[in-house]
């Protein structure tokens, strides 16, 4: 696995959802925060979207916006305000069955894609938590490819069932959220993880950690397989990545175990061997210091919440 794979698998639950909502006329909706993270493609005509914390945002055909951290938000067919949403805007749910009602005698000015990914946020990767607030990918002629291809082909699939459908969708709405990261991470000037994984150094040791957790690193190990000095390896990762190789480690290892916990039946032993440690012991005591409960408890608290998911 590579850092990006693992950040999102580290955090996904079930099945996203996606919808296609073509609507005319004047139209506002509001979409309360929720833990996961909601994306938007415009396929014809244009819309505005307005968070709490920014001003409203143009998006015209070909826009997509991905808001990663489940941010609660306005999206309208007028550039809406802060005080003129809290008067028209109505429940996102409520404005999918008003608009599509409203279409079915009226041709449709606008077409947009919309979904939600639902993630677990209580320990994400840092390369997911630092995603700003919003992502505005605007179309341009050129850009970012595999993104367009990805979203003409989930257009394709949602406008008409096709044997594999039920397969195909939330395939492609997973690959549409890794698009979206890419692109993001190819166009930011701020961010830290692009320029973590953009220097070699750095970014040999962390494909070597991703790779295999459970191997019995040590700083010598990992400054070999990086090519360089075990000083320059730990000057160099610490500096960028904010901690230093064996602890993020640690706290890599304790992470996948809590995936692992939530996502398969294994038994605390295997996951303790899955993850780099030499007992279920050892492995429950470093949990619990970095997440405060029980490897148990956890397991109950996650496999409940993602059969909710599921149900939704």
């Amino acid at each position: 696995m590579d850092v990006v794979s693992d950040a999102i698998s580290a955090v996904h639950l079930g099945h996203p959802w996606s919808h296609r909502l073509r609507t005319s006329g004047n139209w506002c909706a509001q979409l309360d925060r929720y833990d996961g993270a909601g994306f938007y493609v415009v396929l014809k005509g244009h819309c505005w979207l307005l968070t709490d914390s920014s001003a409203p945002t143009p998006l015209g055909v070909g826009d997509a916006v991905l808001l990663p951290h489940g941010t609660g938000h306005v999206i309208a067919d007028f550039p809406v305000d802060a005080g003129v949403a809290k008067k028209k805007a109505v429940p996102f749910e409520q404005s999918l069955v008003e608009t599509e009602h409203r279409t079915r005698t009226a041709r449709h000015e606008t077409d947009i894609l919309c979904g939600k990914y639902w993630l677990d946020c209580s320990r994400m990767h840092p390369l997911m938590a630092e995603l700003p607030e919003v992502v505005h990918l605007p179309s341009r002629v050129g850009d970012h490819l595999e993104l367009r291809a990805a979203i003409e082909l989930l257009a394709g699939e949602l406008d008409e069932i096709r044997p594999g459908s039920c397969v195909a969708l939330p395939s492609l709405l997973d690959l549409l959220l890794v698009y979206m990261i890419r692109a993001w991470m190819t166009e930011t000037t701020s961010g830290a993880w692009p320029r973590v994984l953009g220097d070699p150094v750095t970014a040999a040791a962390l494909r070597a950690l991703h790779s295999d957790p459970a191997a019995p690193w040590s700083n010598d190990l990992l400054a070999a397989e990086a090519g360089v000095s075990r000083h320059t390896l730990a000057r160099r990762f610490t500096n960028l990545v904010g901690r230093p190789p064996m602890a993020y480690l640690a706290w890599w290892r304790v992470i996948r175990a809590a995936a692992l916990l939530r996502d398969t039946r294994d038994t605390l032993a295997t996951i303790a061997g899955r993850v780099g440690y030499g007992s279920p012991y050892a492995l429950s005591h470093a949990f619990q210091r970095e997440f405060g409960t029980t490897p148990g408890r956890y397991r109950t608290q996650t496999v409940g919440r993602s059969a909710d998911v599921e149900a939704d």
